[in-house]
């Protein structure tokens, strides 16, 4: 089934709807929680995610839901909306403006729409399958990176990385010009508009990728796995974002290299 403008103007709704419940707690009292992962979550979290919830429950009875905060409400028409109401928690608690909210459209398993929404900034891309991305209305690109020599690189922090994949990290960072720490979701935004070269990251849960993805590809840019494979809800986690599709090959011989091998 293609993306329709009516699924378009139902994801642009959802990420008003969240940030109509996050601006207010933002530098304001924002009830900081501890999950039994360990991870924060704040009210922000739990309100915005209620009311994108609310509206899909209304509008898309058939359709399922996967939140990261509330889990999964099972559909029935092989189309799923991925929520991640704040992705970079962390930064939110600190007052930063570098989260975001992501809504993902996944038709059998494969994501087809994705938004990455800076509702303090008031930065909105929207990525759809077959369309090119857009930040705020105006086409968003990536850039060119001839050699990974002069590539920016950012990841989240090198601390999410087990033993091994942290080895395949190094060789990757060893290669590029600068690495830049934090960001979480706004780093693949920053990539989609032409602002880093690659984003390098590991553990991720469907609700952390699967909105960046039709952002970053419809930027001209490609994501995959740490294989090279497309990225799905059955992926492993690890995550390459390329702003330049030429480099993925380099990139994904870099990360083979695990362990000391």
């Amino acid at each position: 089934m293609a993306v329709s403008q009516t699924d378009i103007d139902l994801a642009l709704r959802l990420a008003d709807a969240a940030g109509a419940a996050i601006r207010p707690r933002f530098r304001a009292e924002f009830g900081l929680e501890t999950k039994a992962d360990a991870s924060p979550v704040t009210l922000a979290d739990k309100e915005a995610e209620a009311a994108m919830r609310r509206l899909l429950v209304a509008e898309r009875p058939m359709d399922g839901i996967l939140g990261e905060e509330e889990g999964e409400r099972a559909g029935t028409s092989g189309r799923q909306w991925v929520l991640d109401p704040i992705d970079g928690t962390r930064a939110f608690i600190a007052g930063r403006p570098i989260f975001g909210t992501l809504i993902a459209l996944v038709e059998d398993g494969w994501p087809v729409l994705g938004i990455i929404d800076q509702p303090i900034l008031r930065e909105r891309w929207l990525g759809v399958v077959g369309r090119p991305t857009t930040l705020n209305g105006q086409e968003a690109r990536t850039r060119r990176c001839r050699d990974l020599a002069d590539a920016l690189l950012a990841t989240t922090s090198p601390a999410l990385f087990t033993d091994d994949q942290l080895h395949a990290f190094e060789h990757v960072d060893a290669a590029v010009r600068s690495t830049v720490l934090g960001g979480d979701c706004y780093n693949y935004a920053c990539l989609a508009s032409g602002h880093l070269d690659v984003v390098i990251e590991a553990e991720l849960k469907l609700h952390d990728f699967a909105a960046l993805v039709p952002v970053v590809e419809g930027a001209g840019g490609r994501m995959c796995d740490w294989a090279g494979d497309p990225l799905h809800a059955a992926s492993n986690g690890e995550v390459i974002a390329a702003g330049d599709p030429a480099r993925i090959e380099e990139l994904v011989e870099a990360l083979a290299c695990r362990g000391g091998h």
